[in-house]
């Protein structure tokens, strides 16, 4: 079993910046993609962005050029650093890891946008 926690979450205005961290815990050997979804009220859980253990990245097309999303070298730690965000960016953003074929997940942390 892998356990997630995340942090960083909180009331930002629009424009600004926050962190998230979700740090694996657990069976954290051989994690390969780590990433975040986000879910806003009313709607499906989506990918956000997400980094395999070789360091590639995907993002979706809402959060280029504003989103980052990294790994500590231990690959246990991911980071999605967001900026110039905007009120649609607000949700509950869910990290999650990938280890041989079972997907683990965090227990959400909220993301509100607003002035």
């Amino acid at each position: 079993q892998v356990q997630l926690v995340e942090s960083g979450g909180g009331l930002v205005q629009p424009g600004g910046s926050l962190r998230l961290s979700c740090a694996a815990s657990g069976s954290i050997f051989d994690i390969n993609d780590m990433g975040w979804y986000g879910q806003a009220p009313g709607k499906t859980r989506e990918l956000v962005a997400v980094i395999t253990r070789g360091g590639r990245t995907v993002y979706a097309d809402s959060v280029k050029g504003r989103f980052t999303i990294s790994r500590d070298n231990a690959k246990t730690t991911v980071y999605l650093h967001m900026n110039v965000l905007k009120p649609e960016d607000t949700a509950v953003y869910y990290c999650y890891a990938l280890r041989g074929g079972t997907t683990f997940w965090g227990q959400g942390t909220q993301v509100t946008v607003s002035s």
